[in-house]
């Protein structure tokens, strides 16, 4: 037992060393790029760059992040998506949630080590902000991996839509009275390592290890390699059993590792497609190229084929997959609850989005802040605002969360800070779940992802355990629809990060610069924290009758009689003309 001991200390101590800290000062600024080659526009960069920077570490690394905002005009932020955070909550980013925005002119440090493998990314989580430019793949190496030695290099894909539009006024035109059915902006392209023509120089008889990673604001994609097959080993961060592809559907916000062996002919090249999902947009417009192709270049001096025609999409179920680690179902949840979407119109004749009836609206005081200020009441789910749509947990409790979608549309959905169990999945509009239907069979070793694909009308089940305390969100993860109000908060175990958490004081310093709270419920009520009068609340529901067919045919009414007017004024302003006698 002594020697194992000693053993351990000195396994401890070799991890230490080996272990490094990674710096990255960031300065986050405006700077122009045209990635499709059609339009020059306006993008948010960092240190007067875009793309901008790959975070690439080693498991076990700590990351020290120093941001400097320096936009004149808007807030900003980083989450990184997919890493637990343990420990550090306040290190997840969402403003609002777990930290105050980050104003113009203010810095603030994101200091956290990260002990998971995987392949994810950063992004702001302010006021729809990431489709503006600011998001990268974050890449955390593996050496010791039940993979590693099995391939020759490693390479990262990302895939994202993109708009010649800046995101504030597709906004404003997307939740308003004037869009009453909800249509999603449409991306005006799709990108593969934000351009268009990818290179991919491969070398034959050779494995690479492929991570690819959507970092789109709405469109997933269909991706594949012409002539090639895919050997799934990870998604979301959680090594997988090897599956073999030939074409993958990467909804935005997850992530895929394939192993990729070439050929040993290099007599041709060969396309890398990815192919956005028409299926989500209203209307998809005319002259949209839905597809981005790059290269897999054997030999440069051959030519660079168009993709071919593809009759159907046919992609991978990435439902059948099975963790690498065998884990077997959580069973016996502990706390159990179920989550309704609905997309419906309020009072100012806008869209939103729901779960359970309730759009989300910000707090006044940062969730995670409530949390370790409201002593015993912390587990009280009222005292962090009606709108937050709040959800309390006790430490180590077996979650299981039902999601219902109500919607015709497909929703890709997140946890932050944690991976959940896919459970059980139904078919498409098979409607709400029902747990005593003899079809439902729950998957006995479940795969596990941070972000997943519920289809229209159908229904899933997921679970996860409360080991991480903290405040996360669970949100569809289409960008549009987390500023029309598709989220949740899920507060676990407050009362464990009340005895084992402070906010670093650089990040309470960019409340104060602004004059933000940071005690106090939802409502910034230091009293009395069950007291919320002054909450921030969603905007009040339609008068009754009301319907969006309704406010559809009235905002056409409404533009008709505009245009009549305009018309009518236009032809009394002209002169009288009278012929010659």
């Amino acid at each position: 037992m002594k020697s194992l001991a000693i053993s351990l200390s000195i396994l401890s101590l070799v991890s230490s060393v080996v272990a490094k800290t990674v710096t990255y000062n960031f300065n986050v600024t405006y700077t122009d790029a045209n990635p499709d080659g059609q339009f020059s526009r306006k993008v948010i960069g960092i240190n007067g760059q875009w793309p901008i920077p790959t975070i690439d570490i080693e498991k076990g690394d700590r990351v020290i992040v120093n941001l400097v905002n320096s936009l004149p005009d808007a807030e900003t932020s980083l989450h990184f998506h997919g890493l637990f955070q343990n420990g550090t909550t306040y290190m997840d980013g969402p403003a609002g949630v777990t930290q105050c925005p980050v104003g113009p002119g203010q810095t603030i440090t994101y200091n956290f080590t990260v002990n998971q493998p995987g392949t994810y990314w950063y992004h702001s989580h302010v006021k729809g902000q990431y489709p503006d430019g600011i998001r990268a793949p974050f890449i955390v190496r593996d050496p010791k991996g039940p993979y590693a030695g099995k391939y020759d290099e490693e390479v990262v894909i990302s895939l994202s839509d993109w708009y010649h539009d800046e995101n504030p006024a597709l906004f404003s035109k997307f939740l308003s009275v004037g869009n009453p059915t909800g249509a999603e902006p449409v991306p005006d392209s799709a990108l593969m390592n934000d351009t268009q023509g990818l290179p991919f120089n491969v070398l034959p008889g050779k494995t690479y290890m492929v991570r690819v990673v959507n970092m789109a604001a709405f469109a997933a994609q269909y991706f594949w390699i012409e002539g090639h097959s895919m050997r799934i080993i990870e998604v979301d961060g959680e090594y997988t059993e090897e599956a073999e592809a030939e074409m993958i559907y990467i909804t935005a916000a997850q992530r895929y590792s394939f192993l990729l062996t070439t050929k040993n002919d290099t007599s041709q090249n060969y396309a890398i497609v990815g192919s956005m999902d028409e299926d989500l947009f209203d209307a998809v417009p005319d002259g949209l190229n839905p597809n981005v192709t790059g290269h897999l270049i054997y030999d440069s001096s051959k030519p660079l084929p168009d993709p071919e025609f593809v009759d159907e999409f046919d992609p991978f179920d990435d439902y059948t997959l099975v963790p690498f680690d065998g884990e077997d179902i959580w069973e016996n949840p502990t706390y159990s609850f179920s989550l309704e979407v609905l997309m419906d119109n309020l009072g100012d004749g806008a869209n939103y989005a729901f779960f359970n009836g309730i759009t989300y609206t910000p707090p006044k005081v940062p969730t995670l802040y409530s949390a370790l200020n409201a002593g015993n009441l912390s587990l009280t789910p009222e005292i962090y605002g009606r709108d937050t749509n709040p959800h309390v947990f006790k430490h180590n409790d077996v979650v299981e969360l039902v999601v219902n979608n109500n919607d015709p549309g497909k929703h890709p959905f997140h946890l932050h800070g944690h991976t959940f169990q896919l459970v059980y999945r139904s078919d498409d509009d098979a409607g709400l779940y029902n747990v005593s239907d003899p079809s439902v069979t729950f998957s006995q070793k479940p795969m596990r992802r941070d972000t997943v694909l519920i289809n229209p009308g159908g229904n899933m089940v997921l679970r996860f355990r409360a080991d991480n305390p903290g405040v996360w969100l669970f949100h569809c993860h289409i960008e549009w629809h987390i500023q029309s109000g598709l989220v949740a908060t899920f507060i676990e175990a407050p009362d464990v990060i009340q005895k084992t958490m402070k906010i670093p004081a650089d990040h309470l310093e960019v409340c104060a610069g602004q004059n933000l709270p940071v005690t106090g419920n939802a409502a910034a009520n230091t009293e009395d924290y069950l007291d919320l009068t002054g909450q921030n609340l969603s905007v009040p529901p339609l008068p009754a009758g009301f319907t969006a067919r309704g406010i559809v045919a009235l905002v056409f009414s409404v533009v008709a009689a505009f245009l009549g007017v305009a018309a009518i004024a236009l032809y009394g302003s002209q002169e009288l003309k009278q012929k010659k006698p």
